[in-house]
């Protein structure tokens, strides 16, 4: 009766001994085959990524004396973030800021609206043309 409890230990105890020494010996090496435009497509996603998270703020749209004159303004006002005057047919824009997150974005908007009342936040769109 003694012997059957002995057995079966010493069968679970040779079971795990094999194997524990073959997950050991599972070494080995890969080779990965990349295609050289994998890489050219990771640099253009990183740069459209960069481009979607920044946020403007957009002070003035309309003639171009107006634009010349808010930004001169802003200038006088604000010497923390840097301004572009656009030119989108038939209106100009005078876009301020280049912040990476909207809550940057909201910051400045407090700041802003207090000596420009109509601004406003939003996305740029990506000028790169595609490839």
């Amino acid at each position: 009766m003694r012997k059957a409890p002995f057995k079966f230990l010493l069968n679970m105890v040779l079971i795990t001994f094999f194997t524990l020494i073959n997950l050991q010996a599972q070494e080995g090496t890969v080779t990965v085959n990349q295609d050289t435009q994998i890489d050219a497509l990771l640099s253009l996603k990183k740069d459209m990524n960069r481009t979607e998270t920044n946020y403007k703020i957009q002070i003035f749209n309309g003639n171009r004396s107006g634009a010349e004159k808010a930004r001169l303004e802003f200038r006088k006002s604000f010497t923390d973030w840097s301004s572009s005057m656009r030119y989108e047919t038939p209106n100009y824009k005078i876009w301020i800021g280049n912040f990476k997150t909207r809550l940057e974005a909201d910051r400045a908007l407090l700041k802003v609206k207090k000596k420009f009342g109509n601004a406003f936040i939003f996305k740029p769109k990506n000028d790169k043309k595609k490839p």
